[in-house]
Protein backbone atom coordinates (compact mmCIF):
# COMPACT_ATOMS: atom_id res chain seq x y z
CA UNK A 1 0.00 0.00 0.00
CA UNK A 2 2.81 2.61 0.81
CA UNK A 3 4.37 1.73 -2.38
CA UNK A 4 1.39 2.09 -4.48
CA UNK A 5 0.31 5.81 -2.72
CA UNK A 6 3.92 6.89 -2.68
CA UNK A 7 3.86 5.99 -6.40
CA UNK A 8 0.54 7.73 -7.24
CA UNK A 9 1.49 11.08 -5.42
CA UNK A 10 5.10 10.87 -7.50
CA UNK A 11 3.22 10.59 -10.36
CA UNK A 12 0.38 13.57 -9.71
CA UNK A 13 3.12 15.43 -8.14
CA UNK A 14 1.15 15.99 -4.75
CA UNK A 15 3.99 16.68 -2.34
CA UNK A 16 7.58 17.93 -2.20
CA UNK A 17 10.38 17.93 0.18
CA UNK A 18 9.59 20.91 2.63
CA UNK A 19 5.93 20.89 2.03
CA UNK A 20 3.53 21.55 5.36
CA UNK A 21 0.83 19.07 4.74
CA UNK A 22 -2.51 19.20 7.29
CA UNK A 23 -4.31 15.63 7.07
CA UNK A 24 -7.71 15.61 8.12
CA UNK A 25 -7.97 12.31 9.95
CA UNK A 26 -11.08 11.09 11.37
CA UNK A 27 -10.62 7.89 13.18
CA UNK A 28 -12.16 5.93 9.81
CA UNK A 29 -10.63 3.44 8.26
CA UNK A 30 -9.74 5.94 5.26
CA UNK A 31 -8.19 8.31 7.35
CA UNK A 32 -6.34 5.97 9.64
CA UNK A 33 -4.69 4.51 6.80
CA UNK A 34 -3.96 8.20 5.40
CA UNK A 35 -2.31 8.61 8.57
CA UNK A 36 -0.15 5.72 8.62
CA UNK A 37 0.85 5.85 4.78
CA UNK A 38 2.07 9.34 4.91
CA UNK A 39 4.18 8.87 7.91
CA UNK A 40 6.09 6.41 6.15
CA UNK A 41 6.23 8.15 2.76
CA UNK A 42 7.86 10.96 4.88
CA UNK A 43 11.25 8.49 4.98
CA UNK A 44 11.37 9.44 1.08
CA UNK A 45 9.63 12.51 0.71
CA UNK A 46 10.76 15.30 3.94
CA UNK A 47 7.92 17.09 4.52
CA UNK A 48 5.63 18.24 7.91
CA UNK A 49 2.28 16.24 8.40
CA UNK A 50 -0.17 17.64 10.81
CA UNK A 51 -3.42 15.90 12.28
CA UNK A 52 -6.47 17.59 12.37
CA UNK A 53 -9.91 16.28 13.66
CA UNK A 54 -12.86 17.89 13.60
CA UNK A 55 -15.55 16.90 15.92
CA UNK A 56 -19.22 17.80 14.33
CA UNK A 57 -21.16 17.45 17.37
CA UNK A 58 -23.65 14.88 15.93
CA UNK A 59 -23.03 11.35 17.25
CA UNK A 60 -22.23 10.87 20.37
CA UNK A 61 -19.65 8.98 20.08
CA UNK A 62 -17.99 11.65 18.64
CA UNK A 63 -15.76 11.86 21.64
CA UNK A 64 -14.43 8.64 21.48
CA UNK A 65 -13.60 9.25 17.75
CA UNK A 66 -11.34 12.38 18.69
CA UNK A 67 -9.89 10.28 21.93
CA UNK A 68 -8.45 7.37 19.39
CA UNK A 69 -7.55 9.83 17.24
CA UNK A 70 -5.18 11.73 19.62
CA UNK A 71 -4.13 8.36 21.18
CA UNK A 72 -3.06 7.14 17.30
CA UNK A 73 -1.14 10.34 16.97
CA UNK A 74 0.67 10.19 20.15
CA UNK A 75 1.20 6.72 19.42
CA UNK A 76 2.87 7.57 16.12
CA UNK A 77 4.58 10.69 16.74
CA UNK A 78 2.18 13.37 14.65
CA UNK A 79 1.67 16.74 15.83
CA UNK A 80 -2.37 16.99 16.61
CA UNK A 81 -5.12 19.50 16.41
CA UNK A 82 -8.35 19.34 17.90
CA UNK A 83 -11.63 21.82 16.39
CA UNK A 84 -15.33 21.13 17.57
CA UNK A 85 -17.89 22.65 15.96
CA UNK A 86 -21.99 22.39 15.44
CA UNK A 87 -22.48 22.05 12.25
CA UNK A 88 -25.85 21.50 12.82
CA UNK A 89 -26.47 24.67 13.91
CA UNK A 90 -24.04 25.98 11.19
CA UNK A 91 -26.25 24.67 8.54
CA UNK A 92 -29.40 25.64 9.80
CA UNK A 93 -27.83 29.07 10.20
CA UNK A 94 -26.81 29.52 6.84
CA UNK A 95 -29.80 27.03 5.27
CA UNK A 96 -26.78 24.21 4.20
CA UNK A 97 -27.55 20.55 3.79
CA UNK A 98 -25.70 19.04 7.19
CA UNK A 99 -23.05 17.30 4.48
CA UNK A 100 -22.63 21.03 2.81
CA UNK A 101 -21.66 22.45 6.26
CA UNK A 102 -19.93 19.84 7.72
CA UNK A 103 -17.29 20.12 4.45
CA UNK A 104 -17.11 23.75 4.81
CA UNK A 105 -16.04 23.70 8.27
CA UNK A 106 -13.46 20.48 7.67
CA UNK A 107 -11.91 22.87 5.19
CA UNK A 108 -11.89 25.80 7.38
CA UNK A 109 -10.21 23.97 10.37
CA UNK A 110 -7.68 22.60 8.01
CA UNK A 111 -6.89 26.17 6.58
CA UNK A 112 -6.66 27.40 10.32
CA UNK A 113 -4.19 24.42 11.18
CA UNK A 114 -1.80 25.07 8.06
CA UNK A 115 -2.23 29.15 9.02
CA UNK A 116 -1.29 28.60 12.66
CA UNK A 117 1.64 26.15 11.84
CA UNK A 118 2.70 29.30 9.54
CA UNK A 119 2.35 27.43 6.46
CA UNK A 120 -1.07 29.19 4.92
CA UNK A 121 -0.03 28.10 1.25
CA UNK A 122 0.47 24.33 2.47
CA UNK A 123 -1.51 21.32 1.57
CA UNK A 124 -4.44 19.93 2.18
CA UNK A 125 -4.37 15.70 2.33
CA UNK A 126 -7.97 14.37 2.53
CA UNK A 127 -8.29 10.76 2.51
CA UNK A 128 -11.30 9.77 -0.27
CA UNK A 129 -10.63 6.80 -2.37
CA UNK A 130 -11.84 5.18 -5.36
CA UNK A 131 -15.20 4.31 -3.97
CA UNK A 132 -15.62 8.04 -3.37
CA UNK A 133 -14.69 8.67 -6.75
CA UNK A 134 -17.30 6.28 -7.93
CA UNK A 135 -20.27 7.00 -5.46
CA UNK A 136 -19.91 11.00 -6.80
CA UNK A 137 -19.83 10.30 -10.22
CA UNK A 138 -23.21 7.63 -10.05
CA UNK A 139 -25.01 11.12 -7.78
CA UNK A 140 -23.82 13.73 -10.59
CA UNK A 141 -24.84 11.43 -13.46
CA UNK A 142 -27.99 10.47 -12.07
CA UNK A 143 -29.04 14.21 -11.41
CA UNK A 144 -28.13 15.13 -15.59
CA UNK A 145 -24.56 16.29 -14.93
CA UNK A 146 -21.61 17.03 -17.95
CA UNK A 147 -17.84 16.02 -17.66
CA UNK A 148 -17.42 17.47 -14.67
CA UNK A 149 -19.69 16.06 -12.27
CA UNK A 150 -19.48 12.49 -14.12
CA UNK A 151 -15.43 13.01 -13.76
CA UNK A 152 -16.02 12.19 -9.82
CA UNK A 153 -13.01 13.47 -7.80
CA UNK A 154 -9.95 14.86 -8.73
CA UNK A 155 -6.59 13.60 -7.07
CA UNK A 156 -5.41 17.45 -6.86
CA UNK A 157 -7.62 20.52 -7.07
CA UNK A 158 -5.08 23.42 -6.09
CA UNK A 159 -3.78 22.52 -2.87
CA UNK A 160 -6.17 19.67 -1.98
CA UNK A 161 -4.74 16.58 -2.56
CA UNK A 162 -5.89 13.02 -2.41
CA UNK A 163 -3.40 10.24 -2.03
CA UNK A 164 -5.64 7.32 -1.50
CA UNK A 165 -7.27 7.99 -4.97
CA UNK A 166 -5.88 4.99 -5.99
CA UNK A 167 -7.22 2.88 -4.04
CA UNK A 168 -10.76 1.21 -3.12
CA UNK A 169 -11.63 0.63 0.63
CA UNK A 170 -11.70 -2.57 0.36
CA UNK A 171 -8.03 -2.85 -0.17
CA UNK A 172 -7.60 -0.20 2.75
CA UNK A 173 -9.64 -2.89 5.26
CA UNK A 174 -7.42 -5.57 4.21
CA UNK A 175 -4.22 -3.14 4.46
CA UNK A 176 -5.28 -2.31 8.16
CA UNK A 177 -6.33 -5.61 9.36
CA UNK A 178 -2.66 -7.17 7.81
CA UNK A 179 -1.13 -4.78 9.98
CA UNK A 180 -3.43 -4.70 13.32
CA UNK A 181 -4.16 -1.05 12.78
CA UNK A 182 -7.47 -0.41 14.63
CA UNK A 183 -10.28 2.42 13.33
CA UNK A 184 -13.55 4.25 14.41
CA UNK A 185 -16.91 2.60 12.67
CA UNK A 186 -18.82 5.41 11.75
CA UNK A 187 -22.34 4.18 12.62
CA UNK A 188 -24.02 6.53 9.91
CA UNK A 189 -22.11 5.21 7.20
CA UNK A 190 -25.03 2.17 7.69
CA UNK A 191 -27.80 4.36 7.40
CA UNK A 192 -29.48 5.63 4.66
CA UNK A 193 -29.82 8.97 5.50
CA UNK A 194 -27.20 10.21 2.86
CA UNK A 195 -27.40 10.14 -0.62
CA UNK A 196 -24.42 8.63 -0.68
CA UNK A 197 -24.93 6.13 1.82
CA UNK A 198 -27.76 5.16 -0.49
CA UNK A 199 -25.49 4.85 -3.44
CA UNK A 200 -23.01 3.20 -1.93
CA UNK A 201 -24.71 0.27 -0.12
CA UNK A 202 -27.77 -0.05 -2.66
CA UNK A 203 -26.52 0.68 -6.12
CA UNK A 204 -22.93 0.12 -6.24
CA UNK A 205 -23.26 -2.82 -3.77
CA UNK A 206 -25.57 -4.22 -5.62
CA UNK A 207 -23.31 -3.67 -8.84
CA UNK A 208 -20.84 -5.42 -7.29
CA UNK A 209 -22.31 -8.06 -6.36
CA UNK A 210 -24.98 -8.93 -9.36
CA UNK A 211 -23.05 -7.24 -12.55
CA UNK A 212 -19.44 -6.84 -12.50
CA UNK A 213 -17.19 -7.59 -9.35
CA UNK A 214 -14.80 -4.79 -10.86
CA UNK A 215 -17.82 -2.17 -10.58
CA UNK A 216 -15.91 0.54 -8.58
CA UNK A 217 -12.51 0.07 -10.13
CA UNK A 218 -14.40 0.18 -13.61
CA UNK A 219 -16.62 3.42 -12.93
CA UNK A 220 -13.52 4.89 -11.42
CA UNK A 221 -11.09 4.65 -14.40
CA UNK A 222 -14.45 5.58 -16.82
CA UNK A 223 -13.98 8.79 -14.71
CA UNK A 224 -10.70 9.46 -14.89
CA UNK A 225 -10.92 8.84 -18.81
CA UNK A 226 -13.82 11.53 -18.21
CA UNK A 227 -11.74 14.30 -16.80
CA UNK A 228 -9.05 14.06 -19.55
CA UNK A 229 -11.94 14.59 -21.69
CA UNK A 230 -13.09 17.49 -19.70
CA UNK A 231 -9.14 19.14 -19.62
CA UNK A 232 -8.99 18.99 -23.78
CA UNK A 233 -12.81 20.59 -23.91
CA UNK A 234 -12.00 23.62 -21.73
CA UNK A 235 -8.68 24.11 -23.30
CA UNK A 236 -10.13 24.24 -26.65
CA UNK A 237 -13.68 26.47 -25.56
CA UNK A 238 -10.85 28.46 -23.51
CA UNK A 239 -9.16 29.30 -27.37
CA UNK A 240 -12.64 29.71 -29.05
CA UNK A 241 -14.10 32.24 -26.30
CA UNK A 242 -10.43 34.47 -27.47
CA UNK A 243 -11.47 34.05 -31.17
CA UNK A 244 -15.51 35.19 -30.33
CA UNK A 245 -15.29 37.58 -27.15
CA UNK A 246 -14.06 39.97 -25.27
CA UNK A 247 -13.97 41.40 -21.89
CA UNK A 248 -15.31 45.22 -21.69
CA UNK A 249 -15.48 47.22 -18.10
CA UNK A 250 -16.45 43.70 -16.16
CA UNK A 251 -18.45 42.01 -18.79
CA UNK A 252 -18.06 39.10 -21.63
CA UNK A 253 -19.24 40.56 -24.71
CA UNK A 254 -19.73 38.19 -27.74
CA UNK A 255 -19.94 39.01 -31.41
CA UNK A 256 -22.82 36.57 -32.27
CA UNK A 257 -21.61 35.52 -35.56
CA UNK A 258 -18.46 34.51 -34.62
CA UNK A 259 -19.99 32.92 -31.56
CA UNK A 260 -22.20 30.84 -34.13
CA UNK A 261 -18.89 29.83 -36.14
CA UNK A 262 -18.08 27.58 -33.46
CA UNK A 263 -19.19 23.68 -33.08
CA UNK A 264 -22.46 24.27 -31.12
CA UNK A 265 -20.87 21.50 -28.06
CA UNK A 266 -18.10 24.16 -27.94
CA UNK A 267 -20.60 27.06 -27.85
CA UNK A 268 -22.14 25.37 -24.27
CA UNK A 269 -18.75 25.14 -22.81
CA UNK A 270 -17.82 29.05 -23.55
CA UNK A 271 -20.76 29.79 -22.13
CA UNK A 272 -20.62 27.77 -18.99
CA UNK A 273 -16.63 28.89 -18.83
CA UNK A 274 -18.03 32.48 -19.00
CA UNK A 275 -20.66 31.81 -16.19
CA UNK A 276 -17.63 30.20 -14.03
CA UNK A 277 -15.43 33.49 -14.36
CA UNK A 278 -18.25 35.87 -13.36
CA UNK A 279 -19.62 33.74 -10.42
CA UNK A 280 -18.36 32.36 -7.48
CA UNK A 281 -19.65 28.87 -8.51
CA UNK A 282 -21.32 27.13 -11.03
CA UNK A 283 -23.13 24.85 -9.19
CA UNK A 284 -26.70 26.56 -9.79
CA UNK A 285 -26.28 26.92 -13.15
CA UNK A 286 -28.34 24.37 -15.09
CA UNK A 287 -29.43 23.24 -18.56
CA UNK A 288 -32.10 25.33 -18.57
CA UNK A 289 -29.91 28.67 -18.45
CA UNK A 290 -27.58 27.80 -21.23
CA UNK A 291 -30.87 27.01 -23.12
CA UNK A 292 -32.09 30.13 -22.45
CA UNK A 293 -28.13 31.80 -23.02
CA UNK A 294 -27.96 30.14 -26.54
CA UNK A 295 -31.65 31.64 -27.60
CA UNK A 296 -30.32 35.00 -27.54
CA UNK A 297 -27.79 34.33 -30.05
CA UNK A 298 -29.81 32.95 -32.19
CA UNK A 299 -33.48 35.18 -31.98
CA UNK A 300 -34.06 37.80 -34.64
CA UNK A 301 -34.48 40.94 -32.14
CA UNK A 302 -33.22 42.09 -28.56
CA UNK A 303 -33.61 40.01 -25.64
CA UNK A 304 -32.06 39.44 -21.72
CA UNK A 305 -32.11 36.41 -19.67
CA UNK A 306 -31.81 36.84 -16.13
CA UNK A 307 -29.18 34.02 -14.61
CA UNK A 308 -28.44 32.37 -11.23
CA UNK A 309 -25.24 34.42 -9.01
CA UNK A 310 -26.67 37.57 -10.23
CA UNK A 311 -26.00 37.33 -14.06
CA UNK A 312 -27.83 39.01 -16.74
CA UNK A 313 -27.19 38.47 -20.41
CA UNK A 314 -28.57 41.02 -23.11
CA UNK A 315 -28.56 40.90 -26.64
CA UNK A 316 -28.43 43.86 -28.40
CA UNK A 317 -27.35 44.86 -31.57
CA UNK A 318 -25.01 41.50 -32.76
CA UNK A 319 -23.73 40.96 -29.47
CA UNK A 320 -24.84 38.93 -26.30
CA UNK A 321 -23.17 41.13 -23.29
CA UNK A 322 -22.84 38.97 -20.03
CA UNK A 323 -22.47 40.65 -16.72
CA UNK A 324 -23.20 40.83 -13.16
CA UNK A 325 -26.10 42.51 -12.32
CA UNK A 326 -24.63 46.28 -10.41
CA UNK A 327 -27.27 47.87 -8.06
CA UNK A 328 -29.04 50.58 -9.76
CA UNK A 329 -27.64 53.65 -8.90
CA UNK A 330 -29.95 56.33 -7.83
CA UNK A 331 -29.86 58.64 -10.95
CA UNK A 332 -28.21 62.36 -9.79
CA UNK A 333 -30.27 64.97 -9.37
CA UNK A 334 -30.11 67.43 -11.96
CA UNK A 335 -27.65 71.01 -11.87
CA UNK A 336 -27.86 74.13 -13.35
CA UNK A 337 -25.01 74.61 -16.39
CA UNK A 338 -22.86 77.61 -15.01
CA UNK A 339 -21.87 79.85 -17.93
CA UNK A 340 -19.22 80.71 -17.90
CA UNK A 341 -17.75 78.82 -15.13
CA UNK A 342 -17.15 74.65 -14.09
CA UNK A 343 -20.10 72.24 -13.60
CA UNK A 344 -19.24 69.10 -11.65
CA UNK A 345 -20.82 66.24 -12.81
CA UNK A 346 -20.82 62.13 -11.73
CA UNK A 347 -17.98 59.91 -11.63
CA UNK A 348 -15.34 62.97 -11.43
CA UNK A 349 -16.78 64.30 -14.67
CA UNK A 350 -16.48 68.11 -14.98
CA UNK A 351 -18.23 70.47 -17.55
CA UNK A 352 -16.31 73.70 -18.54
CA UNK A 353 -18.27 76.58 -20.12
CA UNK A 354 -17.05 79.89 -21.74
CA UNK A 355 -18.84 82.32 -24.25
CA UNK A 356 -16.73 84.51 -26.92
CA UNK A 357 -17.81 86.41 -30.19
CA UNK A 358 -18.08 84.66 -33.15
CA UNK A 359 -15.92 85.55 -36.15
CA UNK A 360 -17.34 84.91 -39.43
CA UNK A 361 -15.12 81.83 -41.14
CA UNK A 362 -14.10 80.45 -38.13
CA UNK A 363 -13.49 76.70 -37.58
CA UNK A 364 -15.52 74.83 -35.81
CA UNK A 365 -13.48 72.29 -33.47
CA UNK A 366 -14.94 68.58 -34.33
CA UNK A 367 -14.36 67.01 -31.35
CA UNK A 368 -16.37 64.04 -29.30
CA UNK A 369 -15.99 65.90 -26.15
CA UNK A 370 -15.60 69.60 -27.00
CA UNK A 371 -18.45 71.48 -28.63
CA UNK A 372 -19.39 74.67 -30.15
CA UNK A 373 -23.13 76.05 -29.44
CA UNK A 374 -25.26 79.06 -31.25
CA UNK A 375 -25.47 81.01 -27.73
CA UNK A 376 -28.12 83.02 -28.66
CA UNK A 377 -30.72 80.36 -29.91
CA UNK A 378 -30.92 79.14 -26.19
CA UNK A 379 -34.25 79.92 -24.77
CA UNK A 380 -34.10 78.69 -21.16
CA UNK A 381 -31.18 77.79 -18.73
CA UNK A 382 -29.29 74.72 -19.55
CA UNK A 383 -29.56 71.89 -17.30
CA UNK A 384 -27.35 69.11 -16.87
CA UNK A 385 -28.86 65.94 -16.24
CA UNK A 386 -29.84 62.16 -17.48
CA UNK A 387 -32.36 61.19 -19.58
CA UNK A 388 -36.34 61.79 -18.67
CA UNK A 389 -39.39 61.09 -20.99
CA UNK A 390 -40.52 63.30 -23.72
CA UNK A 391 -36.76 64.49 -24.62
CA UNK A 392 -35.94 64.69 -28.19
CA UNK A 393 -33.43 66.56 -30.20
CA UNK A 394 -33.07 67.70 -33.68
CA UNK A 395 -30.99 65.75 -36.30
CA UNK A 396 -32.09 66.86 -39.28
CA UNK A 397 -31.18 69.83 -40.93
CA UNK A 398 -34.65 71.25 -41.62
CA UNK A 399 -35.24 71.39 -37.57
CA UNK A 400 -37.39 68.06 -37.57
CA UNK A 401 -37.49 66.30 -34.01
CA UNK A 402 -36.60 62.72 -33.04
CA UNK A 403 -37.00 61.34 -29.39
CA UNK A 404 -34.06 60.55 -27.49
CA UNK A 405 -35.06 56.88 -27.50
CA UNK A 406 -35.22 56.44 -30.89
CA UNK A 407 -32.07 58.30 -31.35
CA UNK A 408 -29.78 56.10 -29.22
CA UNK A 409 -31.41 52.85 -30.75
CA UNK A 410 -30.95 54.28 -33.98
CA UNK A 411 -26.67 54.60 -32.49
CA UNK A 412 -27.30 50.92 -31.34
CA UNK A 413 -26.76 52.29 -27.64
CA UNK A 414 -26.53 49.47 -24.85
CA UNK A 415 -29.66 49.80 -22.98
CA UNK A 416 -28.33 49.38 -19.55
CA UNK A 417 -25.87 52.60 -20.85
CA UNK A 418 -28.79 55.13 -21.99
CA UNK A 419 -29.99 55.87 -18.33
CA UNK A 420 -26.26 57.02 -17.06
CA UNK A 421 -25.26 59.18 -20.38
CA UNK A 422 -24.76 62.97 -19.30
CA UNK A 423 -27.04 65.58 -21.28
CA UNK A 424 -27.16 69.31 -21.62
CA UNK A 425 -30.89 69.78 -21.73
CA UNK A 426 -32.98 73.11 -22.37
CA UNK A 427 -36.11 72.27 -21.34
CA UNK A 428 -36.71 68.99 -23.01
CA UNK A 429 -34.73 69.76 -25.79
CA UNK A 430 -31.78 68.07 -25.45
CA UNK A 431 -28.59 70.06 -26.68
CA UNK A 432 -25.88 67.85 -26.47
CA UNK A 433 -25.90 64.30 -25.58
CA UNK A 434 -22.47 64.05 -24.17
CA UNK A 435 -20.02 61.55 -25.95
CA UNK A 436 -22.62 61.90 -29.34
CA UNK A 437 -24.03 64.64 -31.38
CA UNK A 438 -25.86 67.76 -30.55
CA UNK A 439 -28.87 69.12 -31.77
CA UNK A 440 -29.02 70.97 -35.27
CA UNK A 441 -31.36 73.42 -33.39
CA UNK A 442 -28.12 74.89 -31.66
CA UNK A 443 -25.33 74.52 -34.38
CA UNK A 444 -23.48 77.57 -35.21
CA UNK A 445 -24.66 79.67 -38.57
CA UNK A 446 -24.08 82.77 -40.47
CA UNK A 447 -26.21 84.63 -37.99
CA UNK A 448 -24.30 83.50 -34.58
CA UNK A 449 -22.94 86.26 -32.69
CA UNK A 450 -21.98 84.54 -29.67
CA UNK A 451 -20.54 81.23 -28.94
CA UNK A 452 -20.65 78.77 -26.19
CA UNK A 453 -18.35 75.69 -25.66
CA UNK A 454 -18.72 73.10 -23.59
CA UNK A 455 -15.70 70.89 -22.76
CA UNK A 456 -16.49 67.56 -21.08
CA UNK A 457 -13.28 66.64 -19.11
CA UNK A 458 -12.50 63.33 -16.80
CA UNK A 459 -15.23 60.87 -15.66
CA UNK A 460 -15.88 57.78 -17.93
CA UNK A 461 -16.44 59.98 -21.27
CA UNK A 462 -15.16 56.21 -23.41
CA UNK A 463 -11.71 56.50 -21.76
CA UNK A 464 -10.99 60.04 -23.74
CA UNK A 465 -10.88 63.48 -22.38
CA UNK A 466 -10.71 65.62 -25.62
CA UNK A 467 -7.55 67.11 -24.87
CA UNK A 468 -6.58 67.72 -28.40
CA UNK A 469 -6.94 63.69 -28.95
CA UNK A 470 -10.92 62.55 -29.22
CA UNK A 471 -10.99 64.31 -32.59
Amino acid sequence: MVRKVLAYIREHHMLESGDVVAAGISGGADSVCLLFVLLKIRQSIPFTLLAVHVNHKIRREAGEDAAFVKGLCEKWGCPYRYVEEDVEAYARERRLSTEEAGRIVRYKAFERALADAGAPEGKIAVAHTKNDSAETALFHLLRGSGLTGMGGIRCVRGRVIRPLLCAERKEIEAFLLKNQIGYCIDRTNNEDTYTRNRIRRHILAYAEREICSGAVSHIYDASVILQETEGFVRRSAEGALLRCSSAMGGEIVFDTALFLREDPYLQKQMLLLTLEGLTESRKDIGAAHIRALLGLFTRSGNGRADLPGGLTAYREYGNVRISAQKEKKEKPAPRPLQIPGITEWEDGMRFLCRTFPYEKNQIIPQKTYTKWFDYDKIIKSLVLRTRREGDYLAVYQDGRKKSLKSYLTGEKTPAAKRDGLALIADGSHIVWVVGYRISERYKIDGQTKTVLQIQAIGGATDGRNDQGIAD
